[in-house]
């Protein structure tokens, strides 16, 4: 499909039960991989990055096997490195498959290439590159210095401490982390610079001590991991439902009026991105939550409060905060985005671009972009997507302005959630 139309909307409320977490899915899989024993995953995330990671995996020499029609999966570890020593890896759109398993890859002593689509090979990956390199890694790069496509080598283990940027991206961090057991040697990772995303890196620790491994960490600055740590089993893990992808339903029930309620994520969740509902909360929302569930209703007045938020924290879901910002009474600042420049898109060029598009005023930024909003948004105008899922799930909230609008490849949402649209027409009315 090239594109979908979508119709005027005024009013949003329901239930939606959110799909597995695309972090917490891709994270799962490469430890229960490593792990010694075998792990069933339940509720894994059935979309393009899961696909691609569990196709890595097979490629590997890892044991993944699919429990009925259900979205459970059966992995077989193999304790340690991957049996597979010579492979070539698609990986598409996947930064947290590709991050992840470049450093696993290098650390298994195997000649691999890795692989992924035009964009992925735009999106920086020398920082992780080098902190590996300083560990022994052989990698060469395949294209232009310092991106993928990459060609790994057999490393030659030498030195046991490395360093590695924060700036960038937080996957850097989590695919050391994850991959550094392989080593069979105590080693540092030494942050150099402020950590962005530190969220993220709190699912890949609580992942981490799932499957029994526990680093040692110093602030946010320096991090251990012991030469004893070994990967094991813990026999069942259940994914939780997608934060990032909540923040869609509840800005939904913020703007339309709701009550909107998600489930499958909670007061009790591991990722960041539920700290969303606090950024709603401060634009006037009514947000309750339990250990399972968040839901949303619109302020009493009908109108969000303009807010200006340092989202470092929750860098996927502010993209939604730029939509909401429509419906606010002045004008947002949403700071410290600079992550959002090399993800599946340049999302602060995309997003400016977007969001004039549908009238309202848009100051971009290196780190920052601010959105005024327009006294009636622009009907029917088309959304362009970039091949990036989140661009188009957010933007389809503009609807609820009361005006139909056309989102070009909406295919492109198959990367997370491949229901979207369906869910979406569920709650909006």
């Amino acid at each position: 499909m090239e594109h979908l139309d979508l119709p005027a909307s005024h009013a949003a409320r329901g239930t939606v039960r959110l799909p597995g977490s695309k972090s917490i899915s891709n994270r799962v899989l490469l430890l229960a991989a490593l792990a010694k024993g075998t792990t069933v995953v339940r509720a894994l995330l059935d979309s393009d990055d899961t696909r691609v990671m569990l196709d890595a995996l097979r490629g590997l020499g890892v044991g993944v096997a699919r429990v009925s029609d259900s979205d459970d999966y059966e992995i077989t570890g193999v304790g340690g490195a991957f049996p597979v020593k010579q492979a070539e890896l698609f990986l598409g759109n996947a930064g947290t498959a590709f991050r992840s398993l470049t450093a696993a890859c290098a650390l298994s002593g195997g000649d691999y290439v890795l692989k992924g689509v035009a964009r992925m090979h735009e999106r920086p990956i020398g920082d992780l590159v080098d902190a590996l390199r300083r560990l022994g890694a052989r990698i060469d790069y395949l294209g232009e210095e310092g991106f993928p496509p990459l060609h790994i080598h057999p490393a030659e283990l030498a030195g046991d401490t490395t360093e590695v940027r924060g700036n960038v991206s937080s996957q850097f961090l989590t695919g050391l982390m994850m991959a550094l057991p392989l080593r069979r040697r105590s080693t540092t990772i030494e942050v150099v610079g402020d950590l962005i995303s530190k969220p993220y890196i709190g699912i890949t620790l609580a992942m981490l001590r799932r499957f029994g491994v526990d680093i040692a960490r110093d602030g946010w600055q320096r991090f251990g991991v012991p030469a004893q740590a070994r990967y094991q089993s813990p026999g069942e893990i259940w994914v939780e439902g997608d934060a990032s992808s909540a923040s869609y339903f509840l800005a939904a029930g913020a703007i339309g009026g709701g009550p909107v309620r998600v489930e499958g994520v909670g007061r009790d969740s591991v990722q960041g991105d539920v700290r969303f509902a606090d950024a709603l909360a401060l634009m006037g929302a009514k947000i309750q939550m339990g250990p399972n569930w968040i839901e949303a209703r619109a302020p009493v007045d009908g109108r969000l409060k303009a807010l200006d938020l340092d989202c470092n924290h929750i860098p996927d879901a502010a993209m939604t905060l730029a939509v909401a910002a429509l419906f606010a009474d002045g004008e947002t600042t949403l700071r410290n985005i600079a992550s959002w420049r090399v993800k599946e898109t340049d999302r602060i060029s995309a997003m400016a671009t977007e969001l004039r598009k549908v009238g309202a005023m848009v100051e971009e930024g290196a780190d920052f972009i601010r959105i005024t909003p327009p006294e009636k948004l622009v009907s029917n105008a088309v959304i362009d997507t970039y091949d990036d899922h989140r661009m188009a799930m957010c933007l389809s909230l503009a609807t609820l302005g009361g005006v139909p609008l056309r989102i070009n490849d909406p295919a492109c949402v198959n990367k997370t959630f491949p229901e979207y649209f369906k869910v979406f027409a569920g709650i909006a009315q």
